[in-house]
């Protein structure tokens, strides 16, 4: 088999069965573990999947710059947005991540909603300036352009005074066997970090995101009280469910 034919079933695999694992595809095509983790490091190095120990699974599209994620599946996160909206009740302490799903939600909270939000995306504070109601304080640090979000130690360090009762956190990644990842480190601390000073966790997953994985590692999926999604019959979705994790 030539290796643009292996690259081929690779990506038929990944697509169809949502993994590759390396041992047991070399011993179905008789080749050696080399021949196909050397192809996965391919495909990875093209954005086609993403590694992980012992094979590959699918690449979240979610990684683009932010710009190209505003063009992404716009209606998918619009919809996430109108149900995670739902979960913000009058006088809450709520943390708001960042990103085009995060800012989605700041769109669709109604007019009228009287409630603290935190946030450490810029973005999503001026947003939510058309919402008079709302109080709005905003974590500053070093600013991950690729996200439009503040990370770094500083902003660490200012997410440790925040006391919330819900997270909505944003994620490029939700795998049933990898759990939720995101593309930065620094990124990735930051979302912990924020999740570990709120009651309760809500992952913002709209369809594209189920069954990919990222490189960073953000929570595991027992970690979080559910995830809203547009994806509800999705096989990822049917696994949460099943673990006992909700699905809105």
């Amino acid at each position: 088999m030539l290796a643009a034919e292996r690259r081929d079933l690779l990506l038929t695999r990944l697509r169809t069965d949502g993994k590759v694992v390396a041992k047991d595809l070399a011993a179905e095509l008789g080749l050696s573990e080399d021949s196909i983790r050397r192809d996965l490091r391919d495909l990875a190095a093209q954005g086609l999947c993403q590694k992980v120990y012992g094979g590959a699974v699918p690449a979240s599209p979610a990684v683009v710059d932010y710009a190209g994620r505003r063009a992404l599946a716009p209606e998918s996160k619009q919809e996430v947005a109108r149900r995670a909206a739902r979960l913000v009740h009058p006088g809450a302490v709520v943390v708001l991540d960042g990103g085009t799903t995060a800012l989605a939600v700041a769109g669709a909270l109604p007019a009228d909603l009287t409630c603290t939000v935190v946030t450490h995306s810029p973005t999503v504070a001026v947003a939510l300036l058309e919402h008079p109601g709302v109080e709005t304080i905003l974590i500053g640090g070093r600013i991950f352009k690729h996200s439009a979000v503040a990370c770094g130690a500083a902003a660490v360090e200012a997410a440790g005074s925040v006391s919330a009762d819900l997270f909505l956190l944003g994620v490029t990644g939700v795998h049933l066997e990898h759990g939720l990842t995101t593309g930065d480190a620094d990124e990735a601390a930051m979302k912990r970090a924020l999740s570990r000073r709120a009651a309760e966790t809500w992952v913002l997953a709209s369809a594209e995101k189920l069954g990919t994985a990222s490189a960073f590692d953000v929570l595991g999926l027992d970690d979080v009280a559910g995830i809203v999604t547009d994806g509800g019959d999705h096989e990822v979705s049917r696994g949460l469910a099943a673990r006992g994790i909700a699905v809105l």
